[in-house]
This record gives C-alpha cells, structure tokens and sequence, in this order.
C-alpha cells in the first residue's frame, strides 16, 4: 500500500518566510494518521524544513542537512550543495528515494528532491506534495493580488488545497522564520 497526503507551502514577503502544512498521512484510500508532524526548525531554530514523501529517507536527508550546517557555519546554499553530492552518491546504491522538501533561512529558500537535486524557485512561494499544485495556484493568486502576509496566504491556500485533494486535510500547523 502507498501512503500519501502532504502539502507544504511557503510563503516569503516582508522579510519573513512562513511555511504551512497539513497534518494528514492517507494509506491508499485511508486516512492513516492526523496530526502528522511535517514541519522542522534546525539548525538554533534558524533554518524550516517542510517535507513530503518517505519519512525514514527524509528523517536522514534532515540530519544530514543539519551537519552540513552545523560544519559550514549555517551557510544554506553550501550546506545542500554538499548533501546533494552526498545523497546524489548514496542514492544511486539504493535506486530512487521518494522525498522532496523545502528548506529556507531568513534570506534563501531552495527545494529538495530525493535525487539530490537543489533549485530556487522563480517565485517567493512554493509548494511541495499531493496538493501542491492547488496549494501553489491559490498562492500565486494571492500573493500576487493581495497585500497579505505570509502566514494569512499560506493558511488560505493551503485551506483551498484541502478543499479539492483527498490526501489534505484543513488541520494546518506554521513556522515562521
């Protein structure tokens, strides 16, 4: 059976960046579990995390992330440069891992997929998961038609997901950095 249901978003304006989630996991066509944890401050509560796909393969991306922090004194960009190479290297033994997240500071925010790859997005909003591309409509909507603030877009647009993917729900948790 396949587990599913993630959607993360992240907002960044005025000098914040906020990222949302929803809480749901969904076994095939079963809500697994609500209250799903998919949110993560590290490195002194400087750097979020949001990720979507395998828990175990994330969970190791993560502490892999935090000590390239920790080892290139919280640079983000040099830090996921180094675990790509990294995870690059140990992904062609396993054969493919299903993971994906967003990971930001203050000043930078980048996606990373279970291929290793890195990118910045174009925009000062992603979304990641079943319901990304929902997620990622209503926030281009938003963002550029309101004066909103991060939060508020991350929490409407997340709502809109929610209405339209099965594998979303509307129990939504924040963090801001």
């Amino acid at each position: 059976m396949e587990f599913r249901g993630t959607t993360i978003v992240a907002v960044k304006r005025g000098g914040k960046t906020v990222f949302g989630a929803d809480s749901q996991a969904t076994m095939d066509t079963m809500i697994f579990k609500d209250g799903v944890k998919k949110l993560h401050k590290i490195y002194n509560d400087k750097v979020l995390v949001g990720f979507a796909g395998a828990v175990a393969p994330a969970f190791a991306v993560l502490r892999m992330l935090e000590e390239n922090l920790n080892k290139y004194s919280g640079n983000l960009q040099r830090a996921l440069v180094e675990l790509s190479s990294g995870w690059q290297n140990l992904n062609a033994m396993r054969g493919g891992v299903e993971v994906m997240m967003i990971v930001a500071n203050k000043d930078d925010m980048y996606i990373f997929t279970g291929d290793g790859m890195v990118t910045r997005p174009n925009d000062d909003f992603v979304s990641i998961g079943s319901g990304s591309k929902y997620c990622l409509g209503a926030a281009r909507a938003l963002y550029e038609n309101t004066k909103l603030s991060p939060r508020e877009i991350a929490e409407k647009a997340l709502n809109i997901a929610s209405d339209y993917c099965i594998y979303t729900n509307n129990h939504l948790f924040f963090e801001e950095v």
